[in-house]
């Protein structure tokens, strides 16, 4: 159902849908988002992948460069969040094992 007064983000995310590609998403979230906010967003799904995989936070953050404030907060959100991560996370793995063994 329908939430009232999502019309706005409804149409963010309309837009994400209409994607066909990578390359499409890339050029996209370039226009859309700063550079700040893409590296954020990055960084976010690689801790969420580390955590996923059991790593401490220290590692983390090695790993990462990641603050330990944004680690506590995607490790909530993957814990009591909106179920995003782990909606995509496992479709990630592939691109993920490929990122590990280089």
């Amino acid at each position: 159902m329908k939430q009232p007064g999502n019309d706005e983000q409804d149409l963010l995310y309309e837009s994400l849908l209409q994607l066909k590609n990578v390359e499409e998403c890339r050029r996209f979230m370039e226009d859309l988002c700063t550079v700040t906010e893409l590296k954020a967003m990055r960084q976010r799904i690689e801790v969420a992948m580390y955590l996923r995989d059991g790593l401490i936070y220290q590692d983390i953050l090695k790993r990462t460069g990641a603050s330990s404030a944004t680690i506590s907060r995607v490790n909530r959100c993957l814990q009591y969040g909106a179920e995003g991560y782990q909606t995509v996370l496992p479709r990630l793995d592939p691109l993920w094992e490929e990122k590990k063994k280089s």
